[in-house]
This record gives structure tokens, C-alpha cells and sequence, in this order.
């Protein structure tokens, strides 16, 4: 993006803030939120604001908030709906719908999210519809990566768009649920993904009218390695990686954005200083489905 285009861009989000309530700036993928202090109370119109523009923009990372306590996370998350906290309760935890993650189990529960890229709560009926998040320590190193999951199915080709509509992915965790790979999103309609790599017992293939087979363990992988593979290619071109700083404060559209904690986020303190993690869930209202006919390409292989 050249600096002439930033600059446009910055200005036409500006402008797009209803009655300039905050002001919005591009970033790669989202946008940053500036002149707002989540901290204090929000009049309804505000909030209704914010709501809109998380679903438009899909990731908002709000700047300068200083430390939000655990009891106000967990109430700017019920703007979104009701919380569903499935994950493990760590001690230092500053309230019970609060997950805290850490590079130090002394601080928080470690090794969240280095299992492979996807959406929170794939194991559930219906995903998670929103997760927020606030680094509360800041090291120096662990940056949080997201990719846009609508751009990421554009990017296919003809014949592999073909074959992902064919499959539904089974969680290994809560009895297995089925959900198809690609969906309509709930709000904007746009096709998205419901995914998890590292916690996907198998698929099933077949379109929603037609008896599924289930994949063997060698093409579970196959395929688990090809969808990894749509979101580190082109060097890692789809990736928004997120460097935090004190004060940030994102709220992301956990339906429309996958997201995986990079290695860094699990260094030793003593060679990046303590990264103290807090993010709650928002329970989704709506179970993922095919909201349009699957039309086959004019030529396509077996899956």
C-alpha cells in the first residue's frame, strides 16, 4: 500500500465513523480504533456503532485503553451476546469468564493456540461469534497472526473450491460435531471457513444431499496440510500478524477471521519478558449451513 493510498484510506475511514463517535485507520486486516476509552461507560448508539463496524471491518484493535480490568471485558463482550467459556480456569484468571494464557504457568495456561490454525469453538454446535482480546503484560516478542477466511476461499482454484465445498469437518473434542468447511456467514452472508487443524478427527465428503464417506487418517492430513498450506503460501502474503502494544484492545469477528498464536508467543520470559494474554468468547447463535446452491465447475476431478 503506498503512502498516498494510506493516507486516502485513513481519511475515508475517518469519515465513515458515524458522528465521528472514534476514529477508525486502516491496517491490513481490520482497523485501528482511536479516541474512545473502553474503560468508561458507552452510550447504546456507540456500542450499536462499534458492533457495526467489528461485523464490517472484521477485526477492530483498540488503541491506547490502558488495563482493562476483568470485570469490563467481560461486559464490553456482552454487548456481542452471551459468553460461553469453555476453556480451563487458571487461578490468576481476574474473573471466571476470563481465559488468561500465558508463557508462564505460574501466570497463565501456556501452548494456547500453536496447534494449527482456526476459528475458536469449532467444537461447539455453533462457533464462537466473537473473541476479544487483551494483552495485559506486553513482552517483547508474541505476536497474535489473523487471516480473512472470505479472501482465503477467493484465492482457491476453481477445482479446489470444488472439493472443499464437498467436505465437512468432525472435531475430535465433544462428541464430534459436523460442521461444513465452508459456510455462509450468519450476518453478511460472505462464505467463510469452520475450521480447526489440530482438532479435526476426520471429514466427511459429500455435498448436503448426498451420502458422505469418511477420510482415512492419510487423507485427513493430506488435506489438513492443504488448507495450512492456503495460509502460509505466497510468504505468508494473507497473513495479518499482530504486534501488541500496551493498551491494545481487539475485538475480532471470530466467524469471518482465522487466527493462530505464533511460536514467539511461548519464548521463556527471561529472553522476551512475561506475555500475559486475556480473551473471552462470545457464544454463537447460529450452526454453520450452506445458505446457496453448490454448483460444480464445467470440469472437475473425484475427491
Amino acid at each position: 500500500m503506498s503512502m498516498l493510498t494510506l493516507l486516502i484510506n485513513v481519511a475515508l475511514f475517518s469519515r465513515m465513523a458515524a458522528k465521528e463517535f472514534y476514529k477508525l485507520s486502516p491496517i491490513k486486516l481490520g482497523a485501528e480504533v482511536r479516541g474512545i476509552d473502553l474503560k468508561q461507560e458507552i452510550p447504546a448508539e456507540v456500542i450499536e456503532q462499534i458492533k457495526k463496524d467489528v461485523t464490517k471491518h472484521r477485526i477492530l484493535v483498540f488503541k491506547n485503553q490502558g488495563t482493562i480490568s476483568g470485570s469490563r471485558h467481560v461486559e464490553i463482550s456482552r454487548w456481542f451476546g452471551e459468553l460461553e467459556s469453555t476453556f480451563y480456569k487458571h487461578p490468576k484468571s481476574p474473573h471466571p469468564d476470563v481465559f488468561r494464557v500465558s508463557n508462564d504457568e505460574a501466570e497463565g495456561c501456556t501452548g494456547v493456540g500453536r496447534t494449527g490454525w482456526h476459528i475458536d469453538g469449532s467444537f461447539q454446535p455453533a462457533p464462537f461469534g466473537y473473541s476479544l482480546y487483551h494483552m495485559v503484560v506486553v513482552p517483547k516478542e508474541g505476536n497474535t497472526v489473523f487471516a480473512p477466511l472470505n479472501e482465503l476461499i477467493s484465492g482457491l482454484t476453481e477445482e479446489q473450491r470444488w472439493r472443499w465445498e464437498q467436505l465437512w469437518m468432525v472435531s475430535d473434542r465433544r462428541g464430534g460435531p459436523v460442521h461444513p468447511l465452508i459456510y455462509s456467514h450468519p450476518l453478511t452472508g460472505a462464505k467463510t471457513l469452520c475450521f480447526h487443524l489440530g482438532m479435526t478427527e476426520f471429514f466427511l465428503v459429500g455435498l448436503p444431499s448426498a451420502e458422505k464417506r469418511r477420510t482415512d487418517w492419510k487423507e485427513t492430513n493430506q488435506l489438513l496440510r492443504e488448507i495450512h498450506q492456503e495460509f502460509v503460501k505466497n510468504n505468508r502474503a494473507i497473513q495479518y500478524s499482530h504486534k501488541w502494544e500496551a493498551g491494545d484492545f481487539i475485538i475480532s469477528d471470530n466467524l469471518a477471521v482465522g487466527h493462530e498464536a505464533s511460536p514467539q508467543t511461548q519464548l521463556p520470559v527471561e529472553q522476551v519478558g512475561l506475555r500475559v494474554l486475556h480473551r473471552t468468547t462470545v457464544k454463537g447463535t447460529v450452526a454453520p449451513r450452506k445458505n446457496y446452491t453448490v454448483e460444480p465447475p464445467a470440469v472437475h476431478g473425484e475427491l
